[in-house]
């Protein structure tokens, strides 16, 4: 009940007000601007035992095939190591693959380390990697990986440590996805033995990377060990243990971080009571440099919210502005499109420039409310998903529902829990009867065409079959010159942003808390996918 209260006096604030520069939530707090964000922190020097850490929820698998979400790879990122690795600042570099080639469009190449070993003491070898990587390629293993694999033709070894890779058609995003847990690598024999049991609490994974997992007792916790003989001298754990805990309610992990009961954790929304983090004596907030967007995911390719004027009236009446600074208390930065200026890893003075010419996000009511008289949709009910225990999310929601009342439009609030929210992205079923849903939604790499790429027809994200831009994505796909393949990009994202099938809200960073027992967390979107915690220690 706490949070409700908290969401409608704040929403109350901004709807009252208009704007909120003076609302006592955000007034002793710092705006967080681009140019703040930072991508690591001071390395550990001494090992600091066992470190306690919080989880949003408890992981669904440890399986690096179905971990597109955010409490699974923050785990399986210092276990399950991929060919690339994606560093704290989202550039890449070699991990199990110690170089990479690509003798023409449609090939690569992938030497692999002959250094590195299991937790159980055996090598790793191409066999490893083509067993790992082959499982995205099956229909009925689930992957979550399918986008980047939809092109390939075939994964085999070419030799004891070389993998190479054939493509039907040249894609630029597969050697990329393979520094994201797609290009995970486990033992093969172990994922033959283990079957549907594979990253379940009782059989775990077997990988090669800094923390080994040591024991999972579901509903409890989760206890990585180091690994002694990780091969990697630079990211040899500093600590020999990471124990992590799984509360999602906001207040009680906020509470825990500040007793010092929990040591770190990181926050892909702010609580509600972000301020007592903030001006904590006994532990620092740091923001870091992200990928992900606060964004409104049309759901459905029927019904009132398929109808593009209704999504652009209401993205045209929503004040962006305000809700940076009163429902995200100065740590977002309002959105012009799905990828903000950190997917800019190449011809950024091409993307700048587009993006800059993109609609800004002042509110238009009067552009809106033709919008809404042109669809003939006005009263009809929208349903738009929530998560539970999430105050940013019943925030928005209340703002969305109020701008829609001032429009005409019927939007209903559903509340999902958070431990089954994620069901949302993936089973048809948990969407149905739901319009559109709140997301944290990113990209895995610094390129707008991975953002992007969601609307290609037939990815299992497109959930409302969006159809506009299929061919030029899969032509910017195949583009070899990068920038060839910008221009087309910026075109594909100019249709995005006027139709809308997504609703990009806001730009958020990456909040990391640290207690001051500890530092040494990468501080950036990188977490997900780079082995964080080695360099967790004492100052």
């Amino acid at each position: 009940m706490r949070g409700r209260r908290l969401a409608a006096a704040l929403t109350a604030a901004l709807l009252a007000a208009g704007t909120v520069s003076g609302c006592a939530a955000s007034r002793a707090l710092a705006p967080l601007g681009a140019a703040d964000l930072t991508t690591v922190t001071t390395a550990g020097t001494h090992d600091a035992g066992t470190i306690t850490w919080n989880l949003p929820y408890e992981p669904f698998t440890l399986d690096p095939l179905k971990s597109f979400n955010y409490a699974e790879n923050t785990a399986i990122a210092n276990m399950c190591e991929s060919l690339l690795r994606l560093k704290p600042d989202l550039t890449t570099e070699g991990a199990l693959a110690q170089k990479v080639d690509s003798p023409n469009p449609l090939t690569w190449v992938y030497r692999l380390r002959g250094d590195v070993t299991f937790w159980d003491g055996t090598a790793m070898t191409a066999r490893d990697v083509v067993a790992s990587l082959r499982r995205n390629l099956d229909p009925a293993a689930g992957t979550y990986w399918g986008q980047y694999f939809e092109n390939v033709r075939s994964i085999d070894a070419s030799g004891p440590l070389e993998v190479t890779v054939r493509l039907k058609q040249p894609d630029v995003l597969f050697n990329k996805a393979m520094a994201t847990a797609a290009g995970a690598v486990m033992k093969a024999d172990f994922i033959a033995r283990a079957g549907s049991r594979l990253g379940n609490p009782q059989t775990g994974v077997m990988c090669t990377g800094p923390f080994k997992l040591a024991t999972w007792r579901s509903g409890d916790h989760m206890l990585l060990v180091r690994n002694d003989h990780y091969w990697d001298p630079a990211l040899r754990p500093v600590s020999g243990a990471l124990d992590f805990r799984f509360i999602a309610d906001e207040t009680t992990a906020v509470n825990a971080l500040r007793s010092g009961e929990i040591d770190g954790q990181y926050f892909y929304l702010p609580p509600a009571n972000i301020s007592l983090l903030r001006l904590a004596d006994q532990g620092r907030l740091t923001a870091g440099k992200s990928l992900v967007g606060f964004t409104l995911i049309g759901a459905a390719a029927t019904g009132p919210f398929a109808d593009p004027r209704i999504r652009q009236a209401l993205l045209s009446a929503t004040d962006r502005q305000a809700v940076s600074r009163v429902i995200f208390q100065d740590t977002a930065l309002p959105a012009r499109a799905l990828a903000s200026e950190e997917y800019w890893g190449y011809e950024r003075t091409t993307f700048a420039d587009a993006y800059a010419h993109l609609p800004d996000t002042r509110v238009d009511l009067a552009k809106a409310k033709a919008l809404v008289a042109a669809s003939g949709q006005a009263g009809k009910p929208i349903t738009i998903a929530i998560q539970g225990s999430s105050a940013v999310h019943a925030m928005a929601g209340s703002i969305l529902q109020a701008t829609g009342r001032t429009l005409g439009l019927d939007i209903r609030i559903r509340t999902v829990p958070v431990e089954q929210y994620g069901n949302l992205y993936v089973d048809p079923q948990a969407r149905k009867g739901i319009d559109a849903f709140f997301s944290t939604w990113y990209g895995n790499v610094a390129d707008p065409l991975d953002a992007l790429s969601t609307f290609t027809l037939g990815n299992r994200n497109n959930y409302n079959d969006y159809a506009t831009v299929d061919a030029a994505l899969r032509a910017a796909r195949a583009e070899q010159d990068p920038a060839r393949r910008a221009k087309l990009v910026v075109d594909i994202q100019r249709h995005v942003t006027e139709d809308a099938p997504w609703l990009p809200l806001e730009q958020l960073p990456v909040l990391l808390y640290q207690s001051k027992r500890i530092t040494g967390a990468t501080a950036s979107f990188a977490y997900l996918y780079y082995p964080w915690a080695a360099k967790l220690g004492t100052p």
